[in-house]
């Protein structure tokens, strides 16, 4: 569904709980499956994460923050890395990035995903082997693909004919071959959110492989001898649960692939099939483990390759959100707490936060579901439906549209919200001019900034209208 123009408040979503979510028989209890691995509520009730209380994190470091399981994230990748032995597994550096992050993914054996060129200077500050990157974005600018080409990078992702001119230039003039995939639409929409359906026709990204754009686009880059075709490229979407999208899209990819084979005479090494896997926001999602998708994926594509001929191409997936979705929180203080009284005698309780959509827009741009729990101690109280609400001056600034707190809940109490390591902190913005907040990570009892907060002296600093 698309979110209404003017916030989440105004959209369908009533005053009750919605149907998936259940009043728990004690508010105090951590749904599991939502949390990294290392999550535990202790004796006291206080949320712990890595081996530290929350409510010391939140006294040495502020509030709000991203709280990072280093523990969680590592063992995520091991998963990927183990489950799709026979893949490359390239970490979508969107979801979240950061020169501490990109050495856990080097170090863990996976390879990294950049799409501008701030993401390229992360990992190339972190020590990342320029050949285990891949470039991506529908509109890499000449500098970006000169630095890109200038480090020595492993693969550049296509996106439009004018980038294929800009790379046959930038290659020539640098006496470099570039090594090229080209991104292409499968008309496949995943069963998602429109705005992250990103595999149909009518998008910004890739060439179509229904029109024809995308033959040509490949024919193109095999006849250029300043590039080297390494293979294609498909994304279906986003926050997928099954295999199902994968194939529809794996039998047209692989199509082209062997109609390349044949009327080019040329065998891609590489096909890459993008990532997109889901992680469970709320209890109503399901979504699938690493080895039961390393098995669907891999006899999906052995069928396709069969069924046309073809040898199979080495292959290659880019799970972002699936390794640090799951493995980063966020811990908020609350504020104010107001009952609100609605029509027929309901009414609703408003926790205000000291965050809200400038670390988490997703509410308000997907209309996205999050959880919460009570962080800081334990409730004897009764659990009541809450809307959990940011400090922004708008009012679709809803962090968490429903769920279940103690009725006690006040000012001072922490609140924490897992699944917030993708996109939250990389999509974050200065809204109201609140600043950012921290990455935290913490490992074995021990915290360590990987982000620092961003301050009022950060903002002031970009603003050039007074001289001092």
């Amino acid at each position: 569904m698309r979110a209404h123009e003017a916030g989440a408040l105004h959209a369908d979503i009533g005053h009750k709980a919605p149907p998936w979510l259940r009043a728990p028989r004690d508010p105090n209890d951590l749904v599991t499956s939502l949390w990294s691995h290392t999550a535990k509520k202790n004796g006291e009730g206080a949320l712990e994460v890595g081996g530290v209380d929350v409510r010391d994190l939140v006294a040495e470091h502020g509030s709000p923050a991203f709280v990072l399981d280093e523990d969680d994230f590592r063992s995520r990748a091991r998963a990927f890395k183990h489950a799709f032995k026979d893949f490359d597994v390239y970490y979508a550096g969107k979801a979240f990035i950061s020169t501490t992050v990109v050495r856990w993914v080097m170090e863990e054996g996976l390879n990294l995903d950049i799409c501008s060129g701030g993401e390229l200077a992360v990992a190339l500050r972190a020590g990342a082997d320029p050949k285990r990157l891949g470039f991506h974005g529908n509109n890499k600018s000449e500098s970006e693909l000169a630095r890109a080409l200038d480090a020595g990078i492993g693969r550049i992702i296509v996106d439009s004919q004018y980038e294929i001119s800009r790379l046959i230039e930038l290659a020539g003039e640098r006496n470099v071959v570039a090594p090229v995939m080209i991104r292409v639409t499968a008309g496949v929409e995943a069963h998602t959110h429109e705005y992250i359906a990103t595999a149909h026709e009518d998008q910004k990204f890739g060439f179509s492989i229904t029109s024809g754009a995308a033959f040509e686009a490949v024919a193109r880059v095999n006849e250029a001898p300043e590039l080297e075709l390494l293979g294609l490229h498909s994304h279906i979407g986003s926050q997928i649960f099954d295999s199902s999208g994968f194939e529809i899209a794996a039998k047209r990819v692989i199509a082209l692939h062997a109609r390349v084979s044949e009327e080019l005479g040329v065998d891609m090494p590489d096909l890459d099939l993008g990532g997109g896997f889901g992680i469970a926001y709320t209890t109503q999602d399901d979504p699938s483990d690493p080895a039961q998708l390393a098995t669907e994926m891999g006899k999906i594509v052995e069928h396709e390759c069969r069924a046309f001929d073809v040898d199979v191409p080495r292959l290659s997936i880019e799970p972002g959100r699936a390794i640090v979705g799951p493995a980063m929180c966020t811990v908020y203080t609350v504020g104010t707490v107001k009952e609100v009284e609605l029509d027929a005698g309901a009414a609703r309780t408003y926790v205000s936060v000291d965050g809200g959509m400038s670390d988490n827009i997703r509410a308000a741009l997907y209309d996205a579901d999050y959880s919460c729990t009570l962080a800081n101690r334990y409730s004897g109280t009764e659990p009541t439906l809450a809307r959990v609400v940011g400090k922004h001056c708008e009012s679709g600034d809803i962090v968490v549209k429903a769920e279940f707190l103690p009725a006690d809940v006040q000012p001072g109490d922490l609140i924490a919200v897992p699944g917030t390591g993708a996109y939250c902190r990389s999509m974050a913005s200065n809204y109201n001019h609140v600043p950012r907040p921290p990455v935290i990570a913490v490992k074995d009892g021990r915290t360590r900034v990987v982000v620092r907060r961003e301050t009022e002296d950060d903002l002031l600093a970009l603003d050039m209208g007074v001289d001092e």
